[in-house]
This record gives structure tokens, sequence and C-alpha cells, in this order.
């Protein structure tokens, strides 16, 4: 049974898929109904996390050939492993988007639905297809798609966006290149070898490494933004900032080193300041809406 559903649950990539789910609660939060129904708020995160695993499945479908060259991911993926085979993969994210898409249309709202198949569509189509092989800054606009969930998820219950779920947003969008460019520097040599051009394979480490602190620089101002509009209180406040300290540092140390031990803990840890940061945010709702 697990050699049949594992492979399915690794198309999905369930680390972004957790991530994602992490941001759509703390939207959810910050609008109070996560606790008001918490039970109807886990319908919602269910019909995020699918239209998410749709996207990444339709992500390693579409990657397939060169997933089977690079060695991050041709030992760790499904399909070049011969776990999954791509006919398979493909219908599986086919019904996974449908699904997420029917049930926000049917039992939230049409908005909810429409971002979510538009970021399925973005991701797969607009990044995997054109922008990831074409162009250097292939992360930067296609992380749009990784940052759509609080937006889904405020649409869902609110059936319009929010300037808190648009900052959430933001957020995410500014921190997915300095991310994901740490993972690109410690392998850039694997994305050259595939011909993808990565910031680093096409202009270098030095631009990378500059581009990495601009990005991460101006995440500070904008994560203290939604305590400015008054959409947080002080303990996201403080929280979000000790949290950017402690990133700042790890930047610091990780570029400076500039091994890929050093770079591959880096990229791990702007994983948990993310995660960390939305949970500030979905505690700070509690403290807010219980007061």
């Amino acid at each position: 049974m697990s050699f049949k559903v594992l492979p399915f649950l690794q198309l999905t990539k369930p680390s972004i898929v957790f991530l994602v789910l992490i941001t759509s609660l703390a939207a959810l939060a910050g609008q109070g109904f996560l606790f008001v129904d918490w039970q109807r708020s886990l319908y919602i995160i269910v019909a995020i996390g699918a239209a998410a695993g749709s996207a990444n499945a339709f992500n390693q479908y579409l990657d397939r050939d060169i997933d089977q060259l690079m060695n991050r991911t041709k030992s760790r993926r499904p399909i070049p492993q011969g776990l999954v085979s791509p006919r398979a993969a493909f219908i599986f994210a086919v019904i996974m988007g449908i699904g997420s898409t029917l049930y926000l249309w049917m039992y939230w709202t049409p908005l909810a639905a429409m971002i979510s198949l538009a970021t399925i569509f973005y991701y797969a189509v607009f990044y995997t297809l054109i922008l990831k092989r074409r162009h250097h800054y292939n992360i930067v606009i296609g992380g749009a798609a990784g940052a759509a969930g609080p937006l889904i998820a405020w649409a869902a219950v609110a059936g319009e966006v929010s300037v808190y779920a648009w900052l959430m947003f933001l957020i995410i969008f500014m921190w997915t290149p300095p991310h994901f460019w740490a993972l690109a520097l410690a392998i850039k040599d694997e994305y050259k070898s595939v011909h993808v051009p990565m910031l680093p394979v096409t202009h270098g480490v030095k631009r990378t490494e500059l581009e990495i602190w601009i990005y991460t620089l101006i995440l500070l101002p904008l994560s203290a933004l939604p305590y400015v509009l008054g959409d947080t209180g002080k303990f996201y406040l403080y929280a979000s900032i000790v949290l950017w300290l402690w990133y700042f540092v790890a930047t610091k140390v990780g570029l400076k080193r500039g091994q890929r031990k050093d770079l591959l803990k880096l990229f791990g840890v702007s994983i948990i300041y993310l995660f960390l940061i939305f949970i500030a945010m979905i505690v700070d709702g509690g403290l807010r809406f219980s007061s």
C-alpha cells in the first residue's frame, strides 16, 4: 500500500505544500475565521493543499526530462525513479486541480476558485514550461504562484482579497528569490549541466549574492507593514523583527562561507524563517480575536 501511495504523495512536494498551508492558515487567522470555525477552515486548507499539490505534480511531469539528469532530483522524485509513470502523474495532477477548483467554486467563492486555478496554470505553464528554461529571473516571476495561498484562503471566506492578504502574498513573493537562490548557488553546476538559466549560472556567484541581499533587506520593512497598517498586534511585530535578524545573520554566515553545506543550511534556515513568521501571524490573530 505504501509503495503505491507514497510516490503520488511525493509528486505533490509535501514540504512545499506544508508551507503553503501554513501561510493559508495565517490568512484564515487574520480574519478570525480559523478561531470561529476551525472545522470548515480545515476544508479550505485541504482544498488549497490539493491545488498546490496539483501544481507541483504538473511541475514534475513537465520537468521529468531534466529531473532524471540532476543529482538532486533523479533519486528523490517518483517519475525519474520509475515509481510513477508520466501518464499517471499527469492524470493525478488534473484530478487534483479540477477537484480543488470545483470544490472552492461550489462551496466557497468563485473568486477563490479562479485564483486557485490561475495559480496552477501560472506555475505549471508560465513558470515551468516557459520561464524556467528561458530567463534568469524565472524564480522571481514564478514565485508568485507559491505566494497565492493567503489570497485563496482570504477569498474563500470573504469573497474578496484584503490588503492584509496581499501583504502576506508580498512577504512570500520577496522571500522566494533569496530562499531559492541559496539552493541554486549550492547546485549551480547541476543547473548548468541541464541548461536551466538560474541566476548563478547566467550571472555568476557575486551577482546572485548581491540580489539575495537586496531581497533579504527588503523583507524587514515589508514584514513590519502588517503591524504598521493595523492588521496585526505587537506580538507579530516583535516576532518578525527577531526572526528577520536571525535570518540576516544566517544569510551573512552562509554567503561568507559559501560552501555547498553552508548554502544548503541557509536554504533550510529560510524555510524555517517563513514557517515561523506565519506561525507568528496565526498566534497574533489568536491573541487579537480572543481578547
